[in-house]
C-alpha cells in the first residue's frame, strides 16, 4: 500500500477535476506527478508514467461521479421546485456558471460548495481504498 498527503491528493484531484478528463496525473509509491496536455507543468515526470504499471492515474470529478449528476442530485435535494430549470441548464455549455448563479439567486450557494466537498472527500477517500492508497495527515497537522 501506498500513502499520499490528504492535502496533496486533494489539489492534484482538484486539478485534474479542472480541465477534460485526458487530463493525466499519476500516483507512484505516494509521490505526484503533475502534468497536463493544456497547460505544461515545469516538472520532471519519470520516463515510464505512460507506460508503467506502477502508476495510478488521479481520476476526474466525473469519473467519481461529482460532476454533472452531483450537481442535479443537489438541485434535487435542496431546490426541488428548481430542478428542471437546473437540469437544463446541463444541456448547453456554461451550465456550471448559470447552475452558481442560480445557487446563488437561491441563497443555498455556500451550501452547494459544503455539500461538493463532502461527496468529494468521500468519494475520493473510496477510490484511495479501492486502489490501495493510504491517506497521510498532513505534515501541519497536529494530529498527525
Amino acid at each position: 500500500m501506498i500513502a499520499v498527503k490528504y492535502d496533496d491528493l486533494w489539489l492534484a484531484f482538484a486539478f485534474v477535476s479542472s480541465a477534460p478528463p485526458m487530463e493525466n496525473i499519476a500516483v507512484d509509491t505516494g509521490e505526484i506527478y503533475w502534468r497536463s496536455e493544456i497547460n505544461p507543468v515545469e516538472e520532471d515526470v519519470p520516463d515510464d508514467l505512460e507506460t508503467s504499471d506502477r502508476y495510478i492515474a488521479i481520476p476526474h470529478k466525473n469519473d467519481l461521479d461529482l460532476g454533472r449528476s452531483l450537481a442535479l442530485r443537489f438541485a434535487a435535494e435542496e431546490l426541488p421546485d428548481r430542478y428542471e430549470q437546473a437540469k437544463e441548464f446541463f444541456r448547453r455549455k456554461g451550465a456550471y456558471a448559470r447552475f452558481k448563479q442560480l445557487l446563488e439567486i437561491e441563497n443555498v450557494l455556500e451550501k452547494w460548495y459544503k455539500y461538493e466537498a463532502e461527496y468529494g472527500q468521500r468519494a475520493l477517500t473510496e477510490w484511495c481504498a479501492e486502489n490501495g492508497i493510504e491517506i497521510r495527515q498532513n505534515d501541519d497537522d497536529p494530529s498527525a
